[in-house]
């Protein structure tokens, strides 16, 4: 995902160049490209690869279709950072090399002008999917979409809003299902639901979570009258029914004990009862505590270890449940009102103009924005935002 709007400044296009780019710019390339090597730890990525690439060649890989699924998609994760850095790495050797041909007139300054966009692009693009780090980033995402009050303006304006990101997700190569869909009473839409999946949908897409309005002649006005309308996005991450449950075994440790109560004299000679000690770790927070679990449901102690470990199952489920449950109630608090003063962005037809009230970010290509065209907005929300909650 490239933002190219971010690549030159567009007022400066149009304007003949003077002199080609600087010495220092190329500098900057080169040092950003040095860092995100060490941002992406692309050494030890490409050992973990190829670790991770082993284990599909295991027989019977395939047997557990899920577990294999999910390892796949671990070493494609693994690659796509892999590929997006030497593609970084390729573009800023090219437009080094470009330089010091300038020199010896070998190539044009425009063309080392042209490589030094196509560096840059990429540059941005690499930096900005190292910003999405928190968990819920990579996921897919549901992003609904209500129109507010003024009828079949406000619904008509809902149903350019749903173009908007069905446009995007096509540009993106984003899967698109489209369910609650509710038409507008004449026009437009009501409502609708829209699931978007691809890599780092939500982190992308987050940003987008507020209301949109509207400011336009209406069609649907006899008077030629300027109408507000206003709608509202809302993105939350999408996730899997079942959470996978890791427990490390190294942070178990088991003590037995002779079970109490009636039973005869097997239950005092016999040290049937468990307990299980599990040293926890928050993934998230990186607290500890001690799950202690004692079981002495049967006689036989290996049974009873069996019970142990599907109550510590059930406990780090749980667990995995809360937090996200967590996360979900954080995103339902960042839900406006679809009313005037919270719109998070301002769409003006008349005076070409869309605004973003939280970045202050701006451009006059409405038609291309309508048409999906919004990666602008989306690095400027991450640039500024995307820090936060970490």
């Amino acid at each position: 995902m490239f933002f190219s709007q971010f690549a030159l400044p567009l007022h400066t296009e149009k304007k003949k160049r003077k002199t080609m780019i600087t010495i220092e710019q190329l500098k900057d390339v080169k040092t950003r490209t040095e860092a995100l090597n060490r941002y992406l730890d692309i050494d030890a990525k490409l050992i973990q690869v190829e670790e991770e690439q082993l284990r599909t060649q295991a027989p019977g890989f395939w047997d557990d279709a899920k577990k294999a699924e999910a390892q796949m998609k671990k070493v494609k994760g693994l690659q796509a950072w892999i590929d997006g850095y030497k593609e970084v790495k390729t573009l800023a050797d090219e437009l080094e090399l470009a330089f010091d041909f300038c020199k010896d007139e070998l190539v044009t300054e425009e063309e080392v002008d042209e490589a030094y966009a196509k560096a840059v692009e990429a540059v941005e693009a690499l930096e900005l999917k190292n910003m999405l780090r928190q968990e819920a980033d990579q996921m897919d995402c549901v992003l609904k979409i209500n129109s507010g009050a003024g009828g079949t303006e406000a619904q008509d304006w809902a149903s350019m809003l749903m173009r908007m990101y069905m446009r995007y997700a096509e540009q993106n190569g984003y899967k698109l299902a489209i369910s609650n869909l509710q038409d507008g009473d004449e026009a437009g839409i009501k409502t609708v639901t829209m699931e978007i999946q691809g890599p780092y949908a939500y982190g992308y897409l987050k940003g987008e979570n507020g209301v949109h309005r509207l400011v336009r002649v209406s069609p649907y006005n006899a008077q030629g009258k300027r109408m507000t309308s206003f709608a509202s996005v809302f993105v939350t991450p999408l996730v899997d029914d079942s959470i996978e449950v890791v427990v490390e075994t190294a942070r178990i440790s088991w003590d037995t004990f002779r079970s109490g109560g009636a039973g005869g004299q097997n239950v005092n000679k016999v040290e049937s009862g468990v307990r299980l000690r599990y040293q926890y770790k928050d993934p998230y927070t990186g607290e500890e505590e001690e799950i202690l679990i004692e079981n002495t449901e049967t006689r036989d102690q290996p049974k009873n270890k069996e019970n142990a470990m599907r109550q510590l199952r059930s406990i780090l489920y749980n667990k995995e449940l809360e937090h996200r449950m967590a996360e979900q109630a954080k995103v339902e608090a960042g839900k406006m009102k679809i009313e005037w003063g919270s719109q998070i962005r301002s769409y003006v037809f008349d005076d070409r103009r869309v605004k973003d009230h939280r970045t202050n970010w701006q451009t006059s290509d409405v038609g291309g924005v309508m048409d999906g065209k919004i990666d602008g907005f989306i690095k400027a929300y991450l640039m500024e935002f995307a820090g936060e909650g970490e």
